[in-house]
């Protein structure tokens, strides 16, 4: 069983919270050529009328330049890790828990399967857990 687990730079603007909102935002990266891996938005839970668009990777000046322009920049938080690798049943279960008997408090956590491989985006609460998570994750991989 093989994982990887990288480093996501996350982008982030807010949008208004109505219907296109998101979508002004990714129409004009998508016109600049960036090929997003990871998109995800929310609502706002301290600001009515708006949410919160995070995107990444922002590869390249024109896209770069776009991200500029619809308000966009790079942020240091929340810590996101793409994580992915050979898919086994009850992998999630044991990739969390061995993070859980570490101290590890996960942020959030997404994970889909496709075609025997899984696909992930862990969110944690600090640069240091990301990576005890990482280190973990390797070891995982390795027994």
């Amino acid at each position: 069983m093989s994982f990887k687990m990288q480093r996501v730079h996350l982008f982030h603007a807010e949008v208004e919270d109505k219907p296109g909102g998101t979508a002004a935002k990714l129409k004009k990266l998508a016109e600049a050529g960036a090929h997003l891996e990871y998109v995800y938005s929310q609502r706002s839970i301290t600001k009515p009328g708006v949410g919160d668009l995070y995107v990444a990777p922002i590869l390249g000046n024109g896209a770069l330049s776009a991200a500029k322009a619809a308000g966009m920049h790079e942020v240091g938080e929340p810590i996101v890790m793409r994580v992915e690798g050979d898919d086994k049943a009850g992998l999630g279960g044991r990739v969390t828990q061995a993070w859980e008997m570490a101290g590890i408090n996960l942020h959030g956590l997404v994970m889909s399967v496709i075609g025997g491989k899984f696909v992930g985006y862990a969110t944690f609460d600090s640069v240091a857990d990301a990576n005890k998570a990482a280190t973990i994750l390797a070891e995982l991989g390795t027994a």
